[in-house]
């Protein structure tokens, strides 16, 4: 019987884990702990490897080398790859899936609510009611289709996302690398210059390689409009954290709903109500008043999460028929 390995399993993924074992009758070993050299389990019986993190794998060559010779593939279930060194692991032999199209809605919902969020001050006031405050003054908000909302990176959520803010009258902007025209009766493409002049709240939707890294730094910061919101649902490198707090300091941003930060790693999915925040960054971010930071988990929905296991086992079991995956890094 086909033995595949799932490591960084979660309580919540076990449902849709065991339902596709009985569907196709296969065996599905688990394990909580991330995928790392030094905490490897044995494979001498596996046959397939299914990883789900945001911390690199790490490991050398001859690492990957010893992976591709016991299970010749690994299926992230996640979008993101950036974790496996994919050049090593393609010098291997190793086959890389990832899952590129799990529920797009899970992300651009989140994404929406976080700029319905900042667009109506609602942080600001929960602020001020955490304080017995209950006044208005200074916080009127705006209204949806009175502002202007530019998506960088209009893929599969950024172009869901831009599906549901055309259908409650806002004006979407969009920037990519290469444009889709079924999206052009919802959003006007322009220059990545314009689309940061223009826009009222920007939200990122890319994913994170080497020309995504410090996508918007402060040079970037610098032309946008005074006083702009942002939204990263995408990966925390994209965004130079730095000047982004030097951004949201001097009053160029105005508010930011961060749900990836650089480093989360150590941070997000963890209990550190008794350790507390190690990293300097992160905490300055969580003590700033106009940032709103949430664990990443703007894919944490009941259909995503089933996508994500189904896809990526799909994956795997395609590899080891001899077939060949779409999802093929």
């Amino acid at each position: 019987m086909t033995k595949i390995l799932m490591t960084s399993v979660r309580n919540d993924e076990e449902e849709a884990i065991d339902a596709y074992a009985k569907l196709h009758h296969i065996e599905i070993e688990i394990s909580r702990d991330e995928f790392h050299p030094e905490t490897m389990p044995d494979l001498t019986d596996i046959d397939g490897l299914v990883i789900q993190q945001t911390a690199a794998i790490g490991g050398d060559q001859s690492f990957y080398n010893q992976l591709a010779q016991q299970v010749g593939q690994i299926a992230t279930r996640t979008a993101g790859y950036d974790m496996v060194e994919v050049d090593l692991a393609k010098n291997a032999g190793l086959k890389v899936t990832n899952v590129p199209a799990y529920s797009p809605r899970s992300v651009a919902e989140m994404a929406l609510m976080q700029i319905f969020r900042l667009l109506r001050r609602t942080p600001e006031f929960d602020a001020r009611i955490a304080q017995n405050d209950f006044r208005w003054a200074g916080l009127q908000s705006r209204e949806i289709h009175s502002v202007t909302v530019g998506i960088i990176g209009a893929g599969r959520i950024g172009g869901t996302l831009a599906g549901l803010l055309h259908s409650l009258g806002t004006k979407v902007l969009a920037y990519d690398v290469n444009p889709r025209d079924d999206l052009r009766d919802l959003v006007t493409y322009v220059s990545k210059e314009d689309l940061l002049s223009q826009s009222d709240v920007i939200s990122l939707h890319v994913d994170l390689n080497d020309t995504s890294v410090n996508l918007l730094s402060a040079s970037d910061f610098s032309q946008m409009k005074d006083g702009g919101l942002l939204v990263n649902a995408s990966r925390g490198p994209v965004i130079n954290t730095d000047d982004l707090i030097d951004a949201l300091d001097n009053g160029k941003l105005h508010a930011v709903a961060l749900d990836t930060v650089t480093d989360e790693s150590p941070v997000f999915n963890h209990d550190l109500r008794k350790t507390g925040v190690a990293d300097e960054r992160i905490k300055k971010l969580l003590a700033m008043p106009n940032v709103l930071l949430t664990p990443h988990i703007a894919f944490f929905t009941n259909i995503a999460v089933a996508n994500m296991v189904d896809f990526a086992l799909d994956d795997v079991l395609t590899i080891l028929s001899g077939a060949t995956s779409p999802h093929e890094i």
